[in-house]
């Protein structure tokens, strides 16, 4: 049994339709969407393993894909986005496809500095991006964005 179907919004790696289907099974890809009022950042542990979270930011949006997804895919999300303790959950709007809903999306929690993403998670994202035909420019200009944060970080501005 499949279970209730929910609205899942996808802002990095989750865009990547390979990737989705051999975790979430029984995701269907809805469309794509932006969230107003959000940035795209990079955030971790180290310098070395930075990935892709959120935050809020007036005037800028992040491009997402939407998903619908069953409770075992969610579950399988959980896992993989290390919930509750690297990300946890959040109800948010999202405009897509002419019109304004609802989904849950994975924000980290709070206290991580920004890093750098390795290579191969940036064309993880990328091709997300290729397969929800979403403007990878965007995702250029987050990861230049990231790159100042670091300089900054390390005091090199």
């Amino acid at each position: 049994m499949m279970g209730k179907k929910r609205v899942y919004i996808a802002y990095g790696s989750n865009l990547n339709k390979e990737q989705m289907a051999g975790r979430c099974p029984g995701a269907r890809f809805i469309g794509t969407g932006y969230l107003r009022g959000w940035q795209l950042v990079y955030r971790g542990t180290s310098r070395r393993q930075g990935v892709a979270t959120i935050r809020q930011a007036d005037g800028d949006s992040v491009p997402v894909g939407i998903w619908s997804i069953t409770r075992s895919d969610e579950r399988a999300l959980d896992i993989y986005e290390g919930y509750p303790h690297l990300y946890r959950k959040y109800r948010i709007s999202v405009e897509g496809n002419d019109e304004v809903s609802e989904g849950m999306v994975y924000i980290m929690t709070p206290g991580h500095r920004p890093a750098a993403p390795f290579d191969g998670y940036v064309d993880t994202i990328y091709q997300g991006y290729m397969d929800c035909g979403l403007d990878g420019r965007y995702l250029l200009d987050s990861l230049r964005r990231n790159l100042r944060e670091l300089k900054v970080q390390r005091g090199e501005v």
